[in-house]
């Protein structure tokens, strides 16, 4: 699905408006952040998702599935 905006100059600032579709394809709501990513081929990818975030939390997975033994046993 493609779906467009304009981009509109208001104060020192560019703002867009988020059509219906995107908001909702995004599963977004007001104050909510988005990311842009550059790509290799220079477009932007826009996700709701932090990659710091996401890459966090895949070191924390690696480690807790190393030490599950240990973590189980500092839970009790």
């Amino acid at each position: 699905m493609m779906v467009q905006t304009k981009v509109r100059k208001v104060g020192g600032s560019l703002v867009c408006v988020l059509p219906k579709e995107a908001v909702k394809g995004l599963n977004i709501e007001a104050g909510d952040r988005l990311f842009f990513n550059q790509t290799p081929d220079g477009s932007f990818r826009v996700t709701a998702a932090d990659p710091e975030f996401s890459k966090q939390m895949e070191i924390a997975r690696k480690g807790m599935r190393k030490y599950r033994n240990t973590l189980r046993e500092l839970a009790k």
